[in-house]
């Protein structure tokens, strides 16, 4: 059942590709993936935690929600286009702040990976191992995030810098006044901005050869490409 992706004469041929630790090959194969996933987290996913690790990367940064687009242009429309780059700013700020929280999750997720995901993973699209991280993680990194992200906001002063915003956008004259759930909203943008970032080293690995920086990666992805 374990190999229904493969033909018995393909699967043999895999097996024989790899030191046989556990008889039949499968731990490498495993291993192979969880390396990379690790090398995801470690080099894309923490780069995230830098200041400016969302504010200055145009692929993740957090940008306003729709519904204060409005107040962004009116803010800057009465001369106070500062304090509206410094709303925008906070909130990457606490997404920064947030990430620091998803290591000890991830590292969760890789370990408990079986091989049928490592085989799904391998024989899957340029996406698939950042697919079952995300399936994997999301539910325990939305519980993490929210509450840190909460709490970044005082640490960062964002909660104040919204008031601020919020209150002097509410009382422009004939305007519809707001009041947005940002913590929910940064929580969510700080989700994708961390799949995001373990998708780019995907698919280094998936396609870039010099990306592959171990023998056990080369060996693992060298089925992936004979399969292509």
């Amino acid at each position: 059942m374990a190999f229904s992706l493969f033909g018995c004469a393909e699967m043999q041929q895999v097996m024989n590709q790899f030191p046989q630790t556990d008889g039949t090959g499968l731990l490498n194969i495993s291993g192979g993936l969880k390396e990379a996933l690790n090398n995801g987290i470690s080099k894309q996913v923490t780069k995230l935690t830098a200041t400016d690790g969302f504010y200055k990367n145009e692929a993740v940064k957090i940008l306003l929600p729709e519904e204060l687009r409005k107040v962004d242009a009116g803010l800057r429309s009465i001369g106070l286009s500062s304090l509206a780059d410094e709303g925008l700013r906070v909130l990457n700020r606490a997404a920064e702040e947030a990430v620091k929280e998803a290591t000890p999750i991830f590292v969760d997720a890789v370990t408990n990976m079986s091989f049928a995901d490592a085989r799904g993973i391998l024989m899957g699209n340029e996406s698939a191992a950042t697919s079952y991280l995300q399936n994997s993680t999301s539910t325990a990194l939305y519980g993490k995030f929210n509450p840190v992200i909460k709490n970044s906001f005082t640490k960062v002063g964002a909660d104040k810098v919204w008031t601020n915003i919020i209150t002097k956008y509410n009382s422009i004259p004939l305007v519809n006044k707001v009041n947005p759930d940002l913590t929910d909203y940064v929580t969510n943008q700080a989700l994708n901005g961390v799949f995001k970032m373990v998708a780019v080293e995907e698919k280094n690995i998936r396609t870039n050869l010099s990306s592959r920086t171990s023998v056990l990666l080369q060996r693992v992805f060298a089925l992936q490409d004979k399969k292509m």
